[in-house]
């Protein structure tokens, strides 16, 4: 099975809980059907990209990355690379390498969708269509701040940094998703 396949059978699986999530995943879906070269990062249309909402061990903080080039407070995440067998093992790398945790835990659904334009690593004017998805780090993981970030630290999930407003429907849907409710 080829990442691209992955992306498929993961979202076609998925039920949104909101039919602003289902309209993405609809999307996305065409998206996937028209392009066989939508998980790489060259294809300029736009690209799926895998994010991480990491949550500490008791669902209370998430650790947020400083965006270099986007100089905002983000979760972890990124492109896919050829290596990647799943797109929720690109999530949990990119997690590993921009937290510096080694036992991450992820749960193999997606947890929210979000699109948006960017100029990315090609230069050019492109769109992410992201995947996000929860890992949990164990109990007492110190995040070691990696040369992707500028700062990278454990914020509330419910007091997040300032200008970060955007990621308060992601956290709405990645907590109870880790808690299981």
């Amino acid at each position: 099975m080829t990442l691209h396949d992955d992306v498929v059978s993961t979202l076609s699986g998925w039920r949104p809980v909101d039919a602003a999530q289902e309209s993405l995943r609809q999307a996305y879906l065409g998206f996937l059907a028209a392009r066989d070269d939508v998980c790489r990062r060259e294809c300029a249309a736009g690209h799926i990209t895998a994010s991480a909402v990491l949550l500490d061990a008791d669902a209370e903080n998430v650790l947020l990355t400083l965006h270099p080039r986007v100089g905002r407070w983000l979760q972890l995440g990124g492109h896919c690379e050829p290596g990647d067998a799943t797109l929720a093992d690109a999530a949990l790398r990119e997690a590993r390498e921009e937290s510096g945790i080694e036992d991450l835990v992820i749960d193999p659904a997606p947890v929210h969708l979000d699109v948006h334009p960017i100029t990315c690593s090609l230069g050019v004017p492109t769109r992410h269509f992201d995947v996000r998805f929860v890992v949990r780090a164990p109990r007492g993981a110190q995040p070691v701040q990696s040369d992707e970030s500028d700062d990278l630290r454990w914020w509330p999930v419910n007091s997040l940094p300032k200008g970060s407003e955007d990621l308060a429907e992601l956290m709405e849907a990645a907590v109870p998703a880790a808690s299981g409710r």
